[in-house]
């Protein structure tokens, strides 16, 4: 993998299709931890416990696990009406056990001809437990892009690791599968080319940053403040925007975001975002579509 260093000072502006100062993409991970692992040591499961103390993999963790499945029972249908009452977009990551294990959560995003993106097999086999083993890397990526064309009916255009820990190989790895994007690199608000063996693919980056996982859990903050840090984030991109143009990822999860007393934050940013004028709300595959036909014009 390699990325050229191009600092912003040193691109040629960015335009939008259609004048648009803002792409904003809004991300519904629909993962899926397994309840127990054939593993004595402790159980990562893709991101930070609800209660401390991890547990080892082979003894069930009711709290974290029945937290976690609260998303998947109750919260992915609460952040699905607020897309639909509002005639929203939605990109969704999904793990391939998700699609196999909870098959009705993706379809309802398939029905509804939203992006679906290729996010690894299982949330806690993450990629870089194989960074010294090809072939092992090799099989997860290939066995998840399988399940993925059986369960939406094509092929995928993009990937996410499992809490962005992919490899140093992970982008020729899928670039060879005919994928366009990769959604690891969280070091732009521009996509860029990412060349590979294969040729270039698109980094359209998720955030850390602009996510409720981060805001409501590692930093607690409330409803109120996770909608004002929304607003605060595309206002300034969109200001930014109208010499060259900006990228806003907003990454939702739904055993954080599809809380009752949290769902307002959504629900309001997505209603103040189709208010602005020149927000394009849009998928990844669109921009990485349009960015291999154009990114000589931005980044020669």
């Amino acid at each position: 993998m390699k990325y050229d260093y191009v600092p912003l000072p040193e691109r040629k502006p960015l335009r939008w299709p259609n004048g648009a100062r803002v792409a904003l993409i809004l991300t519904i991970n629909l993962e899926h931890w397994d309840m127990v692992k054939d593993s004595s040591e402790p159980y990562y499961a893709g991101g930070p416990p609800i209660l401390p103390d991890p547990m080892p993999g082979n003894v069930v963790d009711w709290p974290n696990y029945s937290w976690r499945e609260y998303g998947q029972r109750i919260g992915v249908w609460r952040i699905y009406d607020v897309f639909e009452e509002l005639g929203a977009r939605a990109s969704c990551t999904i793990n391939a056990k998700t699609a196999l294990e909870r098959p009705q959560m993706v379809q309802h995003a398939v029905d509804r001809g939203w992006e679906i993106v290729a996010h690894n097999y299982e949330q806690g086999e993450l990629l870089w437990k194989h960074a010294h083993d090809e072939a092992k890397e090799r099989e997860v990526i290939q066995k998840t892009l399988d399940v993925y064309e059986k369960v939406v009916g094509k092929k995928a255009k993009g990937w996410l690791s499992s809490s962005l820990r992919g490899t140093m190989r992970t982008p020729d790895l899928i670039a060879e599968q005919g994928l366009i994007f990769y959604c690891d690199l969280m070091n732009d608000d521009q996509p860029y080319l990412i060349q590979t063996d294969s040729g270039p693919i698109v980094s359209t980056p998720y955030t850390n940053e602009v996510n409720d996982f981060t805001h409501f859990h590692r930093r607690g903050f409330t409803t109120d403040e996770v909608l004002d840090l929304y607003k605060e984030q595309l206002d300034v991109l969109w200001l930014e925007g109208a010499k060259t143009g900006r990228m806003m990822n907003v990454g939702l999860h739904p055993h954080v975001s599809g809380l009752a007393y949290r769902i307002r934050a959504l629900r309001d940013f997505i209603a103040y975002a189709q208010k602005k004028p020149d927000v394009w709300i849009t998928t990844r595959e669109e921009i990485a579509t349009w960015y291999l036909d154009n990114h000589a014009s931005h980044i020669g």
